[in-house]
């Protein structure tokens, strides 16, 4: 790469670090997470554009995976989901950065992916130094501008001096700005000099000046490596397959069957057992003295976790076990189709249990994530299956990046607030409990969905009332919050916070009456003349 184009991404990078300062420093994340991302993959592409270079057809699809979850984090604030979105939008941005020119992401395995990016962890740390400073001392010593000749050196006296000036004042640049702060801090005097000279620049906050001018230069430095891998050694991907494959097998195949065997015999006594359950109902329950919610909160969760450690192990042996003939690869392929399908009727077992906990309790965050994780765990376990039996086991890390996928986008298309609020409010609907109090501290995303219950009056008065108490509950404890807080700037704006504003205003008559008022245990809120705490169960 010429040293022109060097130059050219390290001030790309800085600007981009600079970008990031100041769409987040001090800020709650909003729309300035889209921004940013969107920054970066224009600033990739306009690189790869200046060396002319075409990335792989394959690496553009994932731009829209990228491209929705950041969107969708601009308009979902449930955390976990808010949290998935980031996660996937930077996973996403990784494989993208690893396979750029290469395009063969969607051929890795799992051991692709780990060495991969380490690679890629490797470059971002050394590669600006092997190509920026050696290549420059070289030049210096050889010839002042790479890729040109004495003569076109000599054309540009002035180019050279130029860059040599600016580095010195980039190093300096620290140094001064520390030096200045502490004979501001010395001298009155001289820090009204230094005011005077520099009226944007409040010499109280050199301190912080200098940290922000430090982790920019550590973002520069750290997305030209990104940049640096992915217009250089993107296209040289290393992968597992062939005759040498990662980790090499050790383990003989009649051991790893047996293995297999045990762990199975397991599973099914469990499975015969929970057969009465699955088709006896409430009856065969009670024989057993528990009731429908005491059966329910036992273990569904460890379910859960049996079922992904039985994916692991699967796994695991596939990857070690030494399968030399047709006979050793067909057992093992049984053995292992038969623990997925034992795993699957677990796995039943722990989403009927669920159910059960669902009716008697109603939804909560925690309970609506592993209803959705759950779901694709077992989309999983089949695929699993279909590959096994196919002996195309390979494609498990694809099959799991896709499914990883799904349930980004599951989560974010269930909006789980609004979904909670949904279903609590059908069941109070039908003669249940209803948590009012957790209606309260769902995000904004649930607002939507309260109001148009509200406005709907599908429930009885009572639970009506409940709704517009959780309501004047966050209506009352915002303002509180705008008081106490700084206008939000305008990186910080998110579709729906912007959303729930605008329908609490637009009710606000409606739930006047439901008047709050904040007492020393926090705000209280009146229901027919009843008065009881916003935060506390119904």
């Amino acid at each position: 790469m010429r040293r022109e184009h060097l130059q050219r991404l390290g001030l790309t990078a800085l600007v981009l670090a600079w970008c990031f300062d100041q769409l987040f420093w001090e800020k709650e994340p909003g729309i300035s997470f889209l921004l940013f991302v969107l920054l970066c993959l224009l600033a990739g592409m306009l690189l790869t554009r200046g060396e002319k270079l075409r990335p792989a057809a394959s690496s553009l699809l994932l731009l829209a995976p990228i491209l929705f979850f950041a969107g969708m984090s601009t308009l979902r604030l449930e955390p976990f989901t808010l949290l998935v979105n980031y996660g996937l939008t930077l996973g996403c941005m990784l494989v993208l950065s690893l396979t750029w020119l290469g395009g063969r992401w969607w051929r890795y395995g799992a051991s692709d992916y780990f060495f991969n990016t380490l690679r890629w962890v490797g470059d971002l740390l050394v590669k600006p130094i092997e190509i920026v400073a050696p290549r420059r001392l070289k030049d210096e010593a050889d010839n002042p501008l790479e890729g040109s000749s004495p003569a076109e050196a000599a054309q540009h006296p002035g180019r050279r001096l130029a860059m040599s000036i600016l580095v010195g004042v980039l190093l300096a640049l620290p140094l001064v700005i520390l030096l200045a702060s502490l004979l501001a801090h010395a001298d009155p005097i001289f820090a009204e000099r230094l005011q005077a000279l520099f009226k944007l620049v409040d010499l109280e906050k050199l301190d912080e000046y200098l940290f922000r001018l430090f982790y920019i230069s550590i973002g520069g430095y750290l997305l030209s490596g990104v940049f640096l891998h992915a217009l250089l050694s993107s296209q040289d991907e290393r992968q597992s397959t062939g005759e040498k494959p990662w980790p090499p097998p050790f383990l003989d195949w009649v051991e790893a069957v047996t293995a297999l065997i045990c762990v199975n015999l397991l599973f099914l006594s469990f499975v015969v057992m929970q057969l009465r359950y699955f088709f006896g109902g409430q009856a065969n329950i009670r024989i057993e003295g528990f009731t429908y919610s005491e059966y329910a909160r036992r273990g569904f969760g460890e379910l859960v976790a049996v079922a992904v450690i039985s994916l692991q192990l699967l796994l695991a042996l596939n990857a070690i076990t030494r399968r030399i003939d047709r006979k050793s690869r067909w057992a093992f392929s049984a053995a292992g189709i038969v623990l997925v399908a034992l795993v699957a009727v677990i796995l039943v077992s722990a989403f009927q249990r669920l159910l059960l906990y669902e009716a008697a309790y109603g939804f909560t965050r925690l309970r609506a994530y592993t209803h959705v994780f759950m779901v694709w765990l077992g989309i999983l376990l089949l695929a699993t299956a279909v590959l096994e039996a196919s002996g195309r086991m390979r494609h498990f890390a694809l099959v799991a990046v896709l499914a990883g996928l799904g349930f980004g986008i599951s989560l974010n298309l269930l909006n789980v607030d609004a979904f909670i609020a949904r279903q609590n409010i059908l069941r109070a609907a039908r003669g249940e409990t209803l948590d009012a109090a957790y209606l309260v501290s769902l995000s904004e995303d649930a607002v939507p969905e309260l109001i148009a219950q509200l406005d709907g009056g599908r429930t009885s008065p009572r639970v009506q009332d409940q709704i517009g108490a959780s309501l004047a509950c966050r209506a009352a404890m915002q303002p509180q919050q705008a008081r106490t807080e700084s206008p939000r700037p305008w990186p910080s704006f998110h579709w729906s916070q912007e959303r729930a504003s605008r329908l609490m205003q637009s009710h606000q008559e409606q739930l006047s009456a439901y008047p709050t008022r904040r007492l020393t245990d926090g705000w209280h809120v009146s229901i027919n003349g009843f008065e009881r705490p916003c935060l506390s169960a119904d």
